[in-house]
Protein backbone atom coordinates (compact mmCIF):
# COMPACT_ATOMS: atom_id res chain seq x y z
CA UNK A 1 0.00 0.00 0.00
CA UNK A 2 1.37 3.53 -0.79
CA UNK A 3 2.39 5.79 1.79
CA UNK A 4 -0.53 9.03 2.19
CA UNK A 5 0.48 12.21 3.02
CA UNK A 6 -1.74 13.69 5.16
CA UNK A 7 -2.91 9.97 6.25
CA UNK A 8 -5.69 10.64 8.39
CA UNK A 9 -8.04 11.38 4.92
CA UNK A 10 -10.42 8.17 5.99
CA UNK A 11 -11.83 9.98 9.01
CA UNK A 12 -12.84 12.87 7.31
CA UNK A 13 -16.17 13.14 5.92
CA UNK A 14 -16.37 14.51 2.59
CA UNK A 15 -18.56 15.57 -0.22
CA UNK A 16 -18.54 16.74 -4.13
CA UNK A 17 -15.44 16.75 -5.55
CA UNK A 18 -13.54 16.26 -2.12
CA UNK A 19 -15.68 12.78 -1.99
CA UNK A 20 -14.75 11.38 -5.81
CA UNK A 21 -10.68 12.48 -5.02
CA UNK A 22 -11.28 10.51 -1.65
CA UNK A 23 -11.90 7.21 -4.31
CA UNK A 24 -8.89 8.09 -6.05
CA UNK A 25 -7.13 8.40 -2.62
CA UNK A 26 -8.67 4.58 -1.79
CA UNK A 27 -7.47 3.76 -4.62
CA UNK A 28 -3.82 5.02 -5.03
CA UNK A 29 -3.41 3.13 -1.34
CA UNK A 30 -3.91 0.19 -2.69
CA UNK A 31 -3.06 -0.12 -5.52
CA UNK A 32 0.65 1.67 -5.49
CA UNK A 33 3.08 -0.49 -3.76
CA UNK A 34 4.29 0.85 -0.25
CA UNK A 35 7.53 3.06 -1.22
CA UNK A 36 5.25 5.50 -3.50
CA UNK A 37 4.18 8.48 -1.39
CA UNK A 38 0.68 10.50 -2.60
CA UNK A 39 0.94 14.16 -1.25
CA UNK A 40 -2.80 15.61 -1.56
CA UNK A 41 -5.05 18.17 -0.60
CA UNK A 42 -8.69 16.62 0.05
CA UNK A 43 -8.73 17.69 3.51
CA UNK A 44 -10.45 20.92 4.18
CA UNK A 45 -7.82 23.42 3.90
CA UNK A 46 -7.69 26.44 6.02
CA UNK A 47 -7.25 29.61 3.43
CA UNK A 48 -8.64 28.56 -0.01
CA UNK A 49 -11.67 25.94 0.72
CA UNK A 50 -10.38 23.94 -2.28
CA UNK A 51 -9.10 20.22 -2.55
CA UNK A 52 -6.36 20.72 -4.63
CA UNK A 53 -2.39 20.34 -3.44
CA UNK A 54 -0.50 23.15 -5.54
CA UNK A 55 -2.66 25.48 -8.20
CA UNK A 56 -4.84 22.77 -10.12
CA UNK A 57 -3.04 19.79 -9.07
CA UNK A 58 -4.71 17.55 -6.83
CA UNK A 59 -2.34 14.54 -6.18
CA UNK A 60 1.63 14.85 -6.27
CA UNK A 61 2.67 11.47 -6.49
CA UNK A 62 6.33 10.86 -5.55
CA UNK A 63 8.34 7.21 -7.11
CA UNK A 64 10.56 5.12 -5.04
CA UNK A 65 13.65 7.19 -7.32
CA UNK A 66 11.95 10.86 -6.03
CA UNK A 67 10.77 11.28 -9.75
CA UNK A 68 7.19 13.46 -9.38
CA UNK A 69 3.81 13.12 -11.16
CA UNK A 70 1.67 15.69 -11.09
CA UNK A 71 -2.19 14.48 -10.91
CA UNK A 72 -5.17 16.85 -12.20
CA UNK A 73 -8.26 15.32 -11.86
CA UNK A 74 -10.90 16.01 -13.67
CA UNK A 75 -14.64 14.48 -12.89
CA UNK A 76 -18.04 14.83 -14.15
CA UNK A 77 -18.23 16.56 -17.67
CA UNK A 78 -15.99 18.13 -20.01
CA UNK A 79 -15.92 19.47 -23.10
CA UNK A 80 -13.59 19.15 -26.48
CA UNK A 81 -13.33 22.18 -27.77
CA UNK A 82 -11.16 23.69 -30.91
CA UNK A 83 -8.92 25.35 -28.09
CA UNK A 84 -8.57 21.90 -26.34
CA UNK A 85 -10.76 20.23 -23.36
CA UNK A 86 -12.08 22.57 -20.64
CA UNK A 87 -14.27 22.14 -17.93
CA UNK A 88 -17.27 24.70 -16.97
CA UNK A 89 -17.92 26.10 -13.98
CA UNK A 90 -20.51 27.47 -13.57
CA UNK A 91 -20.60 30.38 -16.29
CA UNK A 92 -16.84 30.10 -16.72
CA UNK A 93 -15.25 27.63 -18.74
CA UNK A 94 -11.30 26.49 -17.70
CA UNK A 95 -8.66 25.06 -20.30
CA UNK A 96 -7.70 21.94 -18.54
CA UNK A 97 -4.52 21.31 -20.68
CA UNK A 98 -3.37 25.00 -20.10
CA UNK A 99 -4.42 24.86 -16.00
CA UNK A 100 -2.29 21.71 -15.79
CA UNK A 101 0.57 23.27 -17.51
CA UNK A 102 0.87 26.13 -15.37
CA UNK A 103 1.02 24.01 -12.96
CA UNK A 104 4.10 22.10 -14.10
CA UNK A 105 5.97 25.26 -15.14
CA UNK A 106 5.40 26.52 -11.63
CA UNK A 107 6.84 23.52 -10.20
CA UNK A 108 9.59 23.44 -12.62
CA UNK A 109 10.67 26.90 -11.01
CA UNK A 110 10.08 26.20 -7.56
CA UNK A 111 12.06 22.50 -7.79
CA UNK A 112 15.09 24.61 -9.95
CA UNK A 113 15.31 27.10 -7.00
CA UNK A 114 15.33 24.47 -4.11
CA UNK A 115 17.43 21.50 -5.57
CA UNK A 116 19.10 23.44 -8.98
CA UNK A 117 18.25 22.63 -12.39
CA UNK A 118 18.60 19.21 -14.14
CA UNK A 119 18.68 17.20 -10.65
CA UNK A 120 14.87 16.11 -11.08
CA UNK A 121 12.15 14.71 -13.10
CA UNK A 122 8.64 15.82 -13.08
CA UNK A 123 5.92 14.29 -15.11
CA UNK A 124 1.89 14.91 -15.57
CA UNK A 125 -1.05 13.10 -15.71
CA UNK A 126 -4.80 14.16 -16.39
CA UNK A 127 -7.55 11.79 -15.12
CA UNK A 128 -10.83 12.13 -15.94
CA UNK A 129 -12.78 9.21 -14.96
CA UNK A 130 -16.25 9.94 -16.11
CA UNK A 131 -15.05 11.70 -19.39
CA UNK A 132 -14.39 9.60 -22.46
CA UNK A 133 -11.42 12.08 -24.46
CA UNK A 134 -12.69 11.57 -28.58
CA UNK A 135 -9.99 13.74 -30.02
CA UNK A 136 -7.06 13.21 -27.89
CA UNK A 137 -4.95 15.86 -30.32
CA UNK A 138 -6.74 18.45 -29.35
CA UNK A 139 -7.13 17.60 -25.49
CA UNK A 140 -3.55 19.65 -25.44
CA UNK A 141 -2.12 17.18 -23.04
CA UNK A 142 0.18 14.27 -24.32
CA UNK A 143 -2.32 11.13 -25.49
CA UNK A 144 -0.23 8.70 -23.22
CA UNK A 145 -0.58 10.43 -19.88
CA UNK A 146 -4.53 10.99 -20.60
CA UNK A 147 -6.34 8.49 -18.28
CA UNK A 148 -10.27 8.90 -19.54
CA UNK A 149 -12.94 6.77 -18.66
CA UNK A 150 -12.09 3.71 -20.54
CA UNK A 151 -8.46 3.28 -19.15
CA UNK A 152 -9.44 4.03 -15.54
CA UNK A 153 -8.66 0.56 -14.37
CA UNK A 154 -5.27 1.65 -15.35
CA UNK A 155 -4.74 4.77 -13.64
CA UNK A 156 -1.99 2.86 -11.14
CA UNK A 157 -0.75 1.12 -13.81
CA UNK A 158 -0.07 3.89 -16.17
CA UNK A 159 1.65 5.89 -13.02
CA UNK A 160 4.17 3.29 -12.32
CA UNK A 161 5.34 3.04 -16.23
CA UNK A 162 5.61 6.46 -15.88
CA UNK A 163 7.49 6.18 -12.21
CA UNK A 164 9.98 2.86 -12.22
CA UNK A 165 10.45 1.90 -9.12
CA UNK A 166 13.77 0.32 -10.04
CA UNK A 167 15.29 3.56 -11.33
CA UNK A 168 18.76 4.84 -9.19
CA UNK A 169 17.63 7.09 -6.77
CA UNK A 170 17.68 10.67 -7.29
CA UNK A 171 20.11 12.79 -4.66
CA UNK A 172 17.12 15.08 -3.63
CA UNK A 173 14.76 12.35 -3.56
CA UNK A 174 14.83 13.44 0.69
CA UNK A 175 14.85 17.14 0.02
CA UNK A 176 12.07 16.37 -2.40
CA UNK A 177 9.31 15.03 0.52
CA UNK A 178 10.56 17.68 2.51
CA UNK A 179 9.96 20.18 0.31
CA UNK A 180 6.61 18.69 -0.80
CA UNK A 181 5.38 18.98 3.22
CA UNK A 182 6.56 22.19 4.09
CA UNK A 183 4.07 23.24 0.92
CA UNK A 184 1.86 21.82 1.91
CA UNK A 185 2.07 23.12 5.50
CA UNK A 186 1.21 20.05 6.79
CA UNK A 187 1.67 19.28 10.52
CA UNK A 188 0.55 17.27 13.15
CA UNK A 189 -1.40 18.88 15.51
CA UNK A 190 -0.16 17.43 18.58
CA UNK A 191 -3.57 18.90 20.83
CA UNK A 192 -5.34 16.44 19.25
CA UNK A 193 -7.55 14.11 21.47
CA UNK A 194 -5.70 11.79 24.12
CA UNK A 195 -6.30 8.59 23.06
CA UNK A 196 -7.40 9.18 19.45
CA UNK A 197 -6.04 6.93 16.61
CA UNK A 198 -4.46 9.48 14.30
CA UNK A 199 -3.31 13.11 13.92
CA UNK A 200 -5.24 16.03 12.55
CA UNK A 201 -3.64 17.35 9.87
CA UNK A 202 -4.29 21.65 9.74
CA UNK A 203 -2.70 23.68 7.62
CA UNK A 204 -1.09 26.23 9.63
CA UNK A 205 -1.04 29.76 7.52
CA UNK A 206 2.16 31.63 8.04
CA UNK A 207 2.54 29.67 10.90
CA UNK A 208 5.62 28.58 13.28
CA UNK A 209 5.76 25.23 11.94
CA UNK A 210 6.84 26.89 8.51
CA UNK A 211 8.81 29.93 8.92
CA UNK A 212 10.43 29.42 12.50
CA UNK A 213 12.41 26.39 11.23
CA UNK A 214 13.91 28.87 8.53
CA UNK A 215 15.81 30.86 11.04
CA UNK A 216 19.55 30.58 11.44
CA UNK A 217 22.09 31.93 13.63
CA UNK A 218 24.36 30.75 16.08
CA UNK A 219 24.47 29.40 18.69
CA UNK A 220 21.04 29.11 18.24
CA UNK A 221 19.32 30.14 20.93
CA UNK A 222 15.75 31.16 20.45
CA UNK A 223 12.41 31.73 22.39
CA UNK A 224 9.22 31.37 21.11
CA UNK A 225 6.90 33.18 22.74
CA UNK A 226 3.43 32.71 20.90
CA UNK A 227 -0.32 32.49 21.73
CA UNK A 228 -2.54 29.22 22.21
CA UNK A 229 -3.50 27.66 18.93
CA UNK A 230 -0.89 29.33 17.07
CA UNK A 231 1.36 26.39 16.57
CA UNK A 232 4.32 26.08 19.00
CA UNK A 233 3.54 21.86 19.85
CA UNK A 234 3.42 21.48 16.14
CA UNK A 235 6.81 23.37 15.71
CA UNK A 236 8.11 21.20 18.13
CA UNK A 237 7.38 18.11 16.42
CA UNK A 238 8.53 19.39 13.03
CA UNK A 239 12.13 20.47 14.62
CA UNK A 240 12.42 16.87 16.18
CA UNK A 241 11.76 15.53 12.35
CA UNK A 242 14.24 17.55 10.95
CA UNK A 243 16.45 16.97 13.51
CA UNK A 244 16.31 12.76 12.76
CA UNK A 245 16.61 13.52 9.18
CA UNK A 246 19.91 14.78 9.82
CA UNK A 247 21.11 12.07 12.10
CA UNK A 248 21.05 14.32 15.11
CA UNK A 249 19.70 13.12 18.54
CA UNK A 250 16.58 15.36 19.45
CA UNK A 251 15.16 16.10 23.53
CA UNK A 252 11.71 17.30 24.25
CA UNK A 253 10.90 18.26 27.42
CA UNK A 254 7.70 19.71 28.57
CA UNK A 255 6.26 20.19 32.05
CA UNK A 256 2.46 18.45 32.01
CA UNK A 257 2.87 14.66 31.83
CA UNK A 258 -0.26 14.23 30.10
CA UNK A 259 1.36 16.12 27.00
CA UNK A 260 4.56 14.45 26.98
CA UNK A 261 2.77 11.01 26.97
CA UNK A 262 0.81 12.51 24.11
CA UNK A 263 4.20 13.82 22.13
CA UNK A 264 5.13 10.67 22.40
CA UNK A 265 2.66 9.14 19.85
CA UNK A 266 3.84 11.71 17.53
CA UNK A 267 7.09 12.56 17.68
CA UNK A 268 10.04 10.42 15.69
CA UNK A 269 10.51 7.49 17.75
CA UNK A 270 14.45 8.33 17.76
CA UNK A 271 13.37 11.22 19.44
CA UNK A 272 13.55 11.14 23.31
CA UNK A 273 10.48 12.84 25.09
CA UNK A 274 9.64 13.25 28.51
CA UNK A 275 8.05 16.17 30.85
CA UNK A 276 10.82 17.57 33.49
CA UNK A 277 10.24 15.34 36.48
CA UNK A 278 10.23 12.42 34.28
CA UNK A 279 13.59 13.45 32.78
CA UNK A 280 14.60 13.67 36.13
CA UNK A 281 13.43 10.49 36.92
CA UNK A 282 15.71 8.51 34.20
CA UNK A 283 18.67 10.12 34.97
CA UNK A 284 18.15 9.62 38.58
CA UNK A 285 17.88 6.34 38.39
CA UNK A 286 20.62 6.16 35.88
CA UNK A 287 22.52 7.35 38.48
CA UNK A 288 21.19 4.17 40.60
CA UNK A 289 18.86 6.63 42.88
CA UNK A 290 15.85 5.23 42.75
CA UNK A 291 13.08 7.97 43.95
CA UNK A 292 9.59 6.84 46.19
CA UNK A 293 6.36 8.07 43.86
CA UNK A 294 4.18 7.89 46.74
CA UNK A 295 6.02 10.74 48.29
CA UNK A 296 3.91 12.85 47.08
CA UNK A 297 2.12 14.82 43.83
CA UNK A 298 2.53 18.14 41.88
CA UNK A 299 0.16 19.88 43.84
CA UNK A 300 -2.47 22.40 41.76
CA UNK A 301 -0.33 25.52 42.25
CA UNK A 302 2.63 24.42 40.31
CA UNK A 303 4.94 23.93 43.49
CA UNK A 304 6.76 20.10 43.74
CA UNK A 305 6.58 17.77 47.07
CA UNK A 306 7.76 15.18 48.15
CA UNK A 307 9.41 12.55 45.20
CA UNK A 308 9.49 15.59 42.89
CA UNK A 309 11.72 17.87 45.40
CA UNK A 310 14.29 14.75 44.81
CA UNK A 311 14.37 14.39 41.76
CA UNK A 312 14.69 17.69 40.96
CA UNK A 313 17.93 17.81 43.47
CA UNK A 314 19.10 14.40 42.24
CA UNK A 315 18.82 16.03 38.77
CA UNK A 316 20.98 19.37 39.08
CA UNK A 317 23.45 17.36 41.63
CA UNK A 318 24.16 14.23 39.05
CA UNK A 319 27.01 14.28 36.40
CA UNK A 320 25.97 14.23 32.36
CA UNK A 321 28.04 12.05 30.34
CA UNK A 322 27.77 11.47 26.48
CA UNK A 323 24.50 9.46 26.64
CA UNK A 324 22.65 12.51 28.23
CA UNK A 325 23.30 14.68 25.90
CA UNK A 326 21.63 15.85 22.96
CA UNK A 327 22.07 17.91 19.54
CA UNK A 328 18.74 19.78 19.96
CA UNK A 329 16.60 20.44 22.89
CA UNK A 330 13.16 21.73 22.76
CA UNK A 331 11.39 23.16 26.08
CA UNK A 332 7.41 23.34 25.59
CA UNK A 333 5.24 25.24 28.11
CA UNK A 334 8.46 27.06 29.24
CA UNK A 335 5.81 29.68 31.52
CA UNK A 336 5.77 26.67 34.05
CA UNK A 337 9.20 25.74 34.22
CA UNK A 338 11.64 27.21 37.13
CA UNK A 339 14.75 29.13 36.72
CA UNK A 340 17.07 26.49 38.29
CA UNK A 341 15.79 24.07 35.89
CA UNK A 342 17.40 26.41 32.91
CA UNK A 343 21.46 25.53 33.88
CA UNK A 344 19.89 21.72 34.43
CA UNK A 345 18.98 21.46 31.34
CA UNK A 346 21.41 23.49 29.93
CA UNK A 347 24.13 20.71 30.60
CA UNK A 348 22.15 18.21 28.53
CA UNK A 349 23.50 19.88 25.25
CA UNK A 350 25.82 18.73 23.30
CA UNK A 351 28.40 21.67 21.56
CA UNK A 352 27.13 23.55 18.76
CA UNK A 353 23.70 22.35 19.91
CA UNK A 354 20.31 24.16 19.24
CA UNK A 355 17.94 24.77 22.30
CA UNK A 356 14.16 25.78 21.42
CA UNK A 357 12.52 27.74 24.22
CA UNK A 358 8.38 27.38 23.59
CA UNK A 359 6.15 29.67 25.88
CA UNK A 360 2.75 31.18 26.43
CA UNK A 361 2.53 33.68 29.02
CA UNK A 362 -1.11 34.09 29.22
CA UNK A 363 -1.11 30.22 30.18
CA UNK A 364 1.31 31.15 33.62
CA UNK A 365 -1.23 29.99 35.51
CA UNK A 366 0.75 29.30 38.75
CA UNK A 367 1.74 32.62 38.19
CA UNK A 368 5.60 32.62 38.17
CA UNK A 369 8.09 34.67 37.30
CA UNK A 370 9.25 34.05 33.07
CA UNK A 371 12.72 32.48 33.45
CA UNK A 372 15.10 34.81 31.92
CA UNK A 373 17.44 33.94 28.72
CA UNK A 374 20.25 36.48 28.53
CA UNK A 375 21.40 36.63 24.55
CA UNK A 376 18.60 34.70 23.38
CA UNK A 377 16.85 35.89 20.20
CA UNK A 378 12.98 36.13 20.77
CA UNK A 379 10.37 35.38 18.38
CA UNK A 380 6.61 36.61 18.80
CA UNK A 381 3.32 34.98 17.78
CA UNK A 382 -0.04 36.15 18.14
CA UNK A 383 -2.59 34.64 16.00
CA UNK A 384 -4.59 31.54 16.99
CA UNK A 385 -5.57 29.22 14.69
CA UNK A 386 -7.27 26.03 16.43
CA UNK A 387 -9.93 28.30 18.25
CA UNK A 388 -12.99 29.45 16.38
CA UNK A 389 -13.31 32.88 15.84
CA UNK A 390 -16.45 33.77 17.91
CA UNK A 391 -14.72 32.03 20.95
CA UNK A 392 -11.33 33.96 20.89
CA UNK A 393 -13.73 37.11 20.27
CA UNK A 394 -15.43 36.13 23.73
CA UNK A 395 -11.62 35.58 24.95
CA UNK A 396 -10.45 38.81 23.77
CA UNK A 397 -13.92 40.68 25.21
CA UNK A 398 -14.02 38.81 28.63
CA UNK A 399 -10.29 38.09 29.33
CA UNK A 400 -8.79 41.50 27.81
CA UNK A 401 -9.96 43.95 30.49
CA UNK A 402 -7.71 41.64 33.47
CA UNK A 403 -4.91 40.56 30.99
CA UNK A 404 -4.46 43.50 28.44
CA UNK A 405 -2.17 41.84 26.17
CA UNK A 406 -4.91 39.44 25.39
CA UNK A 407 -6.82 42.10 23.72
CA UNK A 408 -4.49 41.88 20.89
CA UNK A 409 -4.59 38.33 20.28
CA UNK A 410 -5.13 37.67 16.32
CA UNK A 411 -7.39 34.64 14.57
CA UNK A 412 -6.48 32.51 12.00
CA UNK A 413 -8.94 30.28 12.01
CA UNK A 414 -11.63 29.74 9.07
CA UNK A 415 -14.55 28.97 12.00
CA UNK A 416 -17.33 31.25 13.27
CA UNK A 417 -20.39 30.54 14.37
CA UNK A 418 -19.62 28.11 17.53
CA UNK A 419 -21.84 29.52 19.57
CA UNK A 420 -20.84 29.11 23.19
CA UNK A 421 -22.91 27.83 25.75
CA UNK A 422 -22.86 28.94 29.20
CA UNK A 423 -24.72 27.29 32.08
CA UNK A 424 -24.82 28.86 35.54
CA UNK A 425 -25.73 26.62 38.71
CA UNK A 426 -26.52 28.04 42.39
CA UNK A 427 -23.36 28.28 44.42
CA UNK A 428 -25.00 27.52 47.76
CA UNK A 429 -25.23 24.01 46.12
CA UNK A 430 -22.33 24.07 44.34
CA UNK A 431 -21.17 20.10 44.41
CA UNK A 432 -24.64 18.68 43.25
CA UNK A 433 -25.42 21.69 40.96
CA UNK A 434 -22.33 21.83 39.15
CA UNK A 435 -21.96 17.88 38.56
CA UNK A 436 -26.10 17.70 37.58
CA UNK A 437 -25.18 20.88 35.54
CA UNK A 438 -22.08 19.09 33.91
CA UNK A 439 -24.11 16.15 33.20
CA UNK A 440 -27.02 18.37 31.32
CA UNK A 441 -23.83 19.69 29.14
CA UNK A 442 -22.53 16.31 27.86
CA UNK A 443 -26.14 15.81 27.07
CA UNK A 444 -25.83 18.65 25.09
CA UNK A 445 -22.73 17.80 23.43
CA UNK A 446 -23.93 14.40 22.30
CA UNK A 447 -26.87 16.10 21.19
CA UNK A 448 -25.05 18.24 18.94
CA UNK A 449 -23.49 15.23 17.12
CA UNK A 450 -20.00 14.90 19.30
CA UNK A 451 -18.94 11.54 19.66
CA UNK A 452 -18.14 10.87 23.53
CA UNK A 453 -13.99 10.79 22.84
CA UNK A 454 -14.73 13.95 20.98
CA UNK A 455 -15.75 15.79 24.76
CA UNK A 456 -13.25 16.90 27.26
CA UNK A 457 -14.67 17.77 30.65
CA UNK A 458 -12.50 20.52 32.09
CA UNK A 459 -12.29 21.51 35.64
CA UNK A 460 -11.50 24.93 36.56
CA UNK A 461 -9.95 23.54 40.00
CA UNK A 462 -7.29 21.48 40.22
CA UNK A 463 -7.94 17.82 40.28
CA UNK A 464 -7.14 18.15 44.47
CA UNK A 465 -10.10 20.46 44.81
CA UNK A 466 -12.47 19.20 42.17
CA UNK A 467 -15.66 17.29 43.39
CA UNK A 468 -15.48 14.87 40.28
CA UNK A 469 -12.17 13.68 40.47
CA UNK A 470 -13.03 10.80 42.39
CA UNK A 471 -16.25 10.34 40.47
CA UNK A 472 -16.33 7.18 37.97
CA UNK A 473 -19.54 8.23 36.56
CA UNK A 474 -21.33 11.50 35.79
CA UNK A 475 -24.61 9.88 35.19
CA UNK A 476 -24.39 7.38 32.51
CA UNK A 477 -21.35 8.54 31.47
CA UNK A 478 -18.36 6.95 32.95
CA UNK A 479 -15.16 9.35 33.58
CA UNK A 480 -11.43 8.39 32.02
CA UNK A 481 -9.48 10.60 34.70
CA UNK A 482 -6.20 10.40 36.42
CA UNK A 483 -6.22 8.70 39.66
CA UNK A 484 -3.69 10.66 41.42
CA UNK A 485 -1.43 7.61 41.69
CA UNK A 486 1.62 6.35 39.67
CA UNK A 487 3.23 3.12 39.17
CA UNK A 488 6.44 2.07 40.59
CA UNK A 489 8.02 3.17 37.35
CA UNK A 490 6.37 6.57 37.68
CA UNK A 491 3.62 5.91 35.24
CA UNK A 492 0.31 7.95 35.73
CA UNK A 493 -2.41 5.54 36.27
CA UNK A 494 -6.36 6.40 34.85
CA UNK A 495 -9.55 4.79 35.73
CA UNK A 496 -10.84 3.45 32.53
CA UNK A 497 -13.84 5.72 30.95
CA UNK A 498 -15.40 6.72 27.63
CA UNK A 499 -15.11 10.77 28.45
CA UNK A 500 -12.12 12.36 29.35
CA UNK A 501 -12.15 14.33 32.72
CA UNK A 502 -9.27 16.48 33.24
CA UNK A 503 -8.00 19.68 35.43
CA UNK A 504 -7.55 22.74 33.22
CA UNK A 505 -3.48 22.70 34.78
CA UNK A 506 -2.99 18.92 33.63
CA UNK A 507 -4.62 19.35 30.04
CA UNK A 508 -2.48 22.91 28.53
CA UNK A 509 -0.92 22.32 25.30
CA UNK A 510 -3.73 19.82 24.50
CA UNK A 511 -7.35 20.57 22.63
CA UNK A 512 -10.48 18.38 22.10
CA UNK A 513 -13.55 19.47 19.66
CA UNK A 514 -15.87 19.89 22.40
CA UNK A 515 -14.44 21.36 25.62
CA UNK A 516 -16.70 21.19 28.74
CA UNK A 517 -15.45 23.64 31.47
CA UNK A 518 -16.65 23.37 34.07
CA UNK A 519 -16.77 24.12 38.14
CA UNK A 520 -16.53 27.75 37.28
CA UNK A 521 -16.25 29.77 40.30
CA UNK A 522 -14.73 32.65 41.85
CA UNK A 523 -15.58 35.94 44.21
CA UNK A 524 -13.59 38.40 41.67
CA UNK A 525 -12.25 37.86 38.12
CA UNK A 526 -8.91 38.53 38.85
CA UNK A 527 -5.65 38.37 36.70
CA UNK A 528 -5.09 35.08 37.78
CA UNK A 529 -9.12 33.65 37.30
CA UNK A 530 -8.56 34.97 33.88
CA UNK A 531 -5.83 33.41 32.70
CA UNK A 532 -7.74 30.17 33.73
CA UNK A 533 -10.94 31.05 31.32
CA UNK A 534 -7.98 31.59 28.97
CA UNK A 535 -6.49 27.98 28.97
CA UNK A 536 -9.76 26.20 29.43
CA UNK A 537 -11.49 28.23 26.44
CA UNK A 538 -8.88 28.04 23.95
CA UNK A 539 -8.70 24.14 24.01
CA UNK A 540 -12.04 23.87 22.14
CA UNK A 541 -11.33 23.46 18.18
CA UNK A 542 -15.13 23.52 17.97
CA UNK A 543 -17.82 24.24 21.01
CA UNK A 544 -17.33 25.37 24.34
CA UNK A 545 -19.71 24.79 26.74
CA UNK A 546 -18.63 26.55 30.45
CA UNK A 547 -20.09 25.57 33.37
CA UNK A 548 -20.53 28.15 36.02
CA UNK A 549 -21.93 29.36 39.39
CA UNK A 550 -24.07 32.21 39.23
CA UNK A 551 -21.78 34.90 40.80
CA UNK A 552 -19.03 33.64 38.02
CA UNK A 553 -21.60 34.04 35.28
CA UNK A 554 -22.13 37.20 35.74
CA UNK A 555 -18.15 38.07 34.64
CA UNK A 556 -18.57 35.87 31.79
CA UNK A 557 -21.60 37.20 29.47
CA UNK A 558 -19.79 38.88 26.51
CA UNK A 559 -19.48 42.98 27.29
CA UNK A 560 -20.25 43.81 24.01
CA UNK A 561 -24.20 42.97 24.42
CA UNK A 562 -24.18 39.55 22.87
CA UNK A 563 -25.02 36.77 25.33
CA UNK A 564 -23.85 33.39 25.50
CA UNK A 565 -26.30 31.06 25.06
CA UNK A 566 -27.02 27.93 27.09
CA UNK A 567 -28.20 25.87 24.98
CA UNK A 568 -27.63 26.05 21.24
CA UNK A 569 -27.85 24.39 17.41
CA UNK A 570 -24.13 23.88 16.97
CA UNK A 571 -22.78 25.05 13.47
CA UNK A 572 -19.83 22.41 12.87
CA UNK A 573 -17.91 23.80 9.86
Amino acid sequence: MARIVPDDWKSLAATGAAARERETLALLEHALPHDYTVYHGVHWTRLNQNFSVFGEADFVIVSPSGRVMIVEQKTGFLRETPKGLVKVYLQTERNVAIALAHTVEGMHRRFTAAFGAGTYFIEELLYCPDHIVKDAAIAGVNPARIVDATRRDRLAAIIRDALPADEPRLACAPKIHQFLADELALTPDTSALLGQAGTLVTRLAGGLATWARRLEFSPFRLRVIGTAGSGKTQLAVQVMKDAVARGQRPLYVCFNRPLADHIVRVAPPEAKVANYHQLCDWIARDAGREPDFRAGDVSPKGTSSGAFDQLETIFAQTPIDARWQFDVLIVDEGQDFQQSWVAALERLLRPGAAWWWLEDPLQNLYMREPVTLPGWTTLKETTNYRSPRDILDYVRDVVGSSVPVAAGLGSGSPFDGSEISLSAYDEANAVEGSIDATKRAITQALSLGFRKQDIAVLSFRGREGSAMSAQDHLGPHRLRSFTGKYDLFGNPEYREGDVLFESIYRFKGQAAPCVILTEVDFDAFDERTARKLFVGATRATMKLIVVASQRAARHLRPRDGKEATETSDAKEA
